[in-house]
């Protein structure tokens, strides 16, 4: 049946969802506990704690839990401050779970060297976390992927002997050497030993290759043994890179140890896909999900919260992150994570949640600086449109704790063009039937439930939905909705049942009732009926309906609260030791504390906003970010605050101005004296690149130059008609030679297309005419290779030891030997990491600090417009001003013709925050987070331009931009 959008929003019903969470087990598989109350969030309580899990679920202190997780990872947000505004946004979206890469080149400059301070201090993220009320997922590799350089491998890896991700005795020295820096920080956070929150521990990532051989069993047994000599106790599992059945239990030796080790698999399948079913519903064995390890729970360890986009934007078709999250919006969300609780998934992780920034030379070959990754909490830390069906689904799973142990039941129809999925709890009444509709079309679904009944329930093209049957509300059992529960509680002296659906929808609600109740309709549109031992309520969803339900043979009352979408997203939910907290109306409630008579909460404000408040018995007061709110009791059993809470203020921002200039590549002229350069006369290498033999090897890894930009100078006799130079790159590299002084031109890597946006290692040879009139000699040839990131490691196959820069040089017309030197990157900042700097002239120099000197450098304006082959530099100064009390996320935003081919490296306050391409994109604004930007002082911009010479090359026009602006937040910085 297929209908118009104004009869389908007449026409009664929305869904429901289904599972829960539950905290606590046993350390290995154990007998199926019987249903328990849902526990509270979890924290560093100092008392043990056993984690373990079933076929259904984690069971932790032997209660259920489904973890429903979300994917940061804090190397991509360089402010340990703003961790915390991230953790607390996830958590109160409905999140209990937090997924937590740690990438080895992030913390290991050098061999045996490992630094956990400043922005890499592990152990202050996970403190955090767990201060927030978040589970940790830990996953620290060796090997990530994660779209950074080398899939996370430290620079220097690529130039050492073994074979990486196998049993090679060199490389898992070094490994081992990692793992113990790791896990000297996660054995202290551990909620087995309760110092924290971390709950499960990955081994390996995605590891698809030399897994039938000796090679690759040994290796995976060898990081078992060792995370667990380090004091690891909780389970420990591995993700299978899509649906292979590979790493189950039994696959490789856990030296005796059984019952620890959990079967996890990722998918990222495209939303023009149907919903595939990886689990009950599937076509089982090992290629069908979950059902590789039927005895572990269903675990996606990765599902696409939504994609990368590489260089030039060919996965989006030019329009960024921006499409991404259109493409996977909310209805994606629902229709994709739905099928998959469906399907019996009880530990669910949304890869990513907050994706951030791959600032300096992060980013893999296949990525931009942008991380944003279309997530549901974008770049610059704004929530989307996408957190709402997250918040939703969180709240129930966290809820609904019967929903936790759920079995396929008997198929049903619902209705043409309706995709069905009929589950049971096994321990209790409770029937659990999600619709979807894979057409463009608006459907009505009507579902069958037992006693003959049929519910009817709209379902949106595109789209899904939920319906519960049978599960309790408190002190009384619902038959039915055909609204979307989201969330029950019992606060105060009251229970509370919270449910959701489109604007316009009419729905009916359906309790059972041993006699007549008493029920008044508090607010909104809506009528009750009493008959055959059940109250139906019919509302038409707008707004918030409240409707309060008295006796009918339960002690204790029911306010049902019957919300549209927009209204749902303004409700939040908080455990505190002393009970429940639902506070409706700001844009974000961070926090609830109970002291006294006093509900404390801390969130935000964005427009101006009403607070009402639920909250245990008792509570007469409200206080909102440490003011006293005046509230007054409502009908419905909250208090309501006597005027609204103010707005976010203005956030006016400076325009950028007083630039100072100064070229730079001394390196290109002759006399440049190169003697304290390393001398480029190796004759092997380790790196999977080939060397003409007899020639030196020029990779620049092989030198201990690992990021960013390197130069080489060439010293030679004769007069050649030709230069060839081959390199090799990540995608978006070029070379440019000079010879004594006089550029030669520039060769450019293509920009990836859709064919090739995974290519992370690119070759060339380029072939430059000598000037006539060039002279015998002696010659200097000068060549900056911008050789951007290292190839990660997804095959097992050393990719990431592809060579980067020179790899060999020939002449045309004459043969001379060249004796050559090389220069990268100086030792890394001790402040802002390996990562940080290139071998830039100005970046040796320090001209992208803030306390550089820049005074005798020439004034410019811009837009500007110069010509040549090589690097200028741009520096300007701003003060900013932003109120205390306002959150402002803030970018630059650089913008000129496409036709000018010159890239920008963007240095704020010495942070190397990205890479603008002009002619390539997609990026225009790059986010500057706070802590690394001073919102109330002055700040030091510097632009590093580099142009091949091919077109006039800018900057063209460079400003701030206000990303998002909000009333509270998490301070980061003055």
């Amino acid at each position: 049946m297929v209908l118009s959008r104004r009869t389908f929003s007449t026409i009664v019903g929305t869904a429901a969802l289904g599972l829960s969470l539950a905290a606590s087990g046993e350390p290995c598989a154990a007998a199926s506990p019987p249903m328990g109350p849902a526990p509270g969030p979890p924290g560093p309580d100092g008392r043990a704690h056993t984690v373990g899990f079933d076929r259904y679920s984690m069971l932790v202190d032997g209660e259920r839990v489904v973890l429903w997780s979300g994917e940061m990872h804090p190397f991509r947000l360089p402010s340990p401050a703003l961790w915390r505004d991230v953790l607390q946004k996830m958590r109160a979206h409905g999140y209990n779970t937090v997924s937590v890469y740690v990438s080895w080149n992030y913390h290991s400059p050098a061999p045996g060297s490992y630094d956990f301070t400043g922005v890499r201090d592990l152990d202050l993220f996970l403190r955090t976390a767990a201060e927030t009320g978040l589970y940790v997922i830990l996953r620290p590799g060796p090997y990530i992927n994660a779209e950074v350089d080398a899939g996370g491998f430290p620079g220097w890896l690529t130039a050492t002997p073994g074979r990486a991700r196998t049993a090679d005795p060199t490389y898992l020295g070094h490994v081992d050497e990692w793992l113990t820096a790791v896990n000297r920080i996660a054995v202290r956070h551990l909620y087995t030993r309760g110092g924290g929150t971390v709950l499960l521990y990955q081994v390996e990532n995605e590891y698809a290759d030399h897994v039938t051989e000796d090679t690759g069993r040994a290796y995976m047994a060898h990081l078992y043994r060792k995370v667990r000599a380090d004091g690891v106790d909780v389970p420990l599992f591995h993700n299978d890179k899509g649906r292979n059945g590979h790493w189950t239990s039994g696959t490789f030796d856990t030296g005796g140890e059984k019952g620890h080790w959990l079967y996890a698999f990722d998918g990222y399948p495209s939303p023009s896909e149907t919903p595939p079913d990886w689990g009950y519903f599937g076509p089982g064995g090992p290629k069908g999900g979950s059902t590789a390890s039927p005895d572990t729970p269903g675990f996606l360890a990765e599902f696409g919260g939504g994609w990368f986009d590489p260089w030039g934007g060919a996965e989006f078709d030019g329009k960024g992150y921006a499409q991404s999250r259109r493409t996977r919006d909310a209805a994606y969300e629902r229709r994709f994570y739905l099928t998959n609780l469906a399907n019996g998934i009880k530990v669910h992780s949304v890869y990513m949640t907050f994706g951030g920034t791959s600032w300096g030379w992060l980013p893999a070959p296949v990525v931009y600086t942008s991380y944003d990754y279309g997530a549901a909490i974008d770049e610059a830390r704004q929530p989307t449109a996408k957190l709402l069906p997250m918040r939703q689904l969180g709240y129930l799973l966290q809820t609904f704790p019967e929903l936790a142990k759920l079995d396929r039941a008997q198929d049903v129809e619902a209705g043409r063009g309706v995709k069905a999925y009929h589950l049971r709890d096994a321990d209790s009444p409770a029937q659990v039937y999600m619709l979807r509709n894979d057409t463009g079309g608006d459907l009505v679904a009507e579902v069958p439930l037992a006693g003959g009944a049929r519910v009817r329930v709209p379902v949106p093209g595109h789209d899904a939905r939920l319906l519960v049957a049978g599960v309790r509300l408190g002190a009384r059992t619902l038959r039915h909705s055909s609204a979307q529960p989201m969330l029950r509680a019992g606060i105060g002296r009251q229970d509370v049942a919270v449910f959701t659906g489109r604007s316009g929808e009419a729905t009916e609600t359906v309790l059972e009732c041993a006699t007549e109740p008493t029920a008044t309709v508090l607010e909104g549109r809506a009528t009750c009926a009493y008959a055959d031992g059940v109250l139906r309520v019919s509302a038409r969803l707008g707004g918030l309906t409240r409707v309060r339900v008295e006796g009918g043979g339960a002690a204790r009352p029911l306010l049902v609260l019957l919300a549209d979408d927009e209204t749902s997203g303004r409700l939040w939910w908080h455990r505190t030791p002393s009970g429940t907290v639902l506070a409706l109306g700001p844009a974000l409630v961070r926090g609830a504390e109970v002291a006294d008579a006093a509900v404390r909460l801390t969130g935000d404000t964005v427009e101006a906003a009403d607070l009402e408040v639920w909250g245990p018995r008792g509570v007469t007061e409200v206080s909102w970010n440490g003011r006293a709110v005046p509230a007054r009791p409502t009908p419905s059993g909250g208090l309501r605050a006597s005027s609204p809470l103010p707005g976010v203020g203005r956030v006016t921002l400076p325009a950028l101005t007083s630039w100072r200039r100064r070229a730079e590549n001394p390196e290109s002229a002759p006399g440049f004296d190169d003697s304290a350069w390393t001398p480029a006369d190796r004759t092997s290498t380790y790196s999977t690149t080939k060397v003409p033999h007899g020639a030196p090897v020029l990779l620049a890894d092989d030198y201990g130059f690992h990021y960013g930009d390197v130069w080489y100078r060439g010293r030679f006799a004769g007069t050649p008609r030709s230069v060839s130079l081959s390199y090799a790159t990540g995608t978006q590299g070029l070379l440019m030679p000079w010879l004594d002084g006089r550029p030669l031109g520039t060769h450019r890597m293509p920009v990836p297309d859709r064919g090739t946006v995974r290519k992370g290692t690119w070759t060339a040879t380029a072939t430059f005419a000598v000037p006539k009139g060039t002279g015998g000699g002696p010659h200097v040839l000068s060549v900056l290779v911008r050789r951007m990131q290292h190839d990660m490691d997804g095959k097992a196959n050393d990719a990431h030891k592809a060579g980067r820069g020179l790899v060999s040089v020939s002449f045309d017309g004459a043969a001379p030997e060249v004796r050559w030197r090389i220069q990268g990157a100086g030792a890394p900042d001790p402040v802002r990491g390996p990562l940080n700097n290139g071998g830039l002239y100005g970046e040796r120099h320090g001209w992208h600090l803030p306390g550089f000197g820049d005074g005798e450098w020439a004034p410019v304006a811009l837009p500007r417009t110069d010509r040549g082959q090589g690097v200028v530099w741009y520096r300007t100064r701003f003060r900013l001003g932003i109120d205390a009390g306002t959150d402002a996320s803030l970018g630059l935003t650089l913008a000129d013709d496409p036709a000018r081919a010159y890239r920008v490296q963007i240095f704020v306050n010495g942070w190397n925050m990205g890479q603008y391409v002009n002619d390539v994109g997609p990026q225009h604004t790059f986010v500057l987070p706070n802590g690394v930007l001073a919102p109330r002082g002055e700040n030091v911009l510097a632009l590093a331009v580099l142009a091949d010479g091919t077109t006039p090359a800018g900057p063209g026009e460079v400003s701030l931009t206000v990303l998002g602006r909000a009333a509270g937040g998490v301070s980061a910085g003055g």
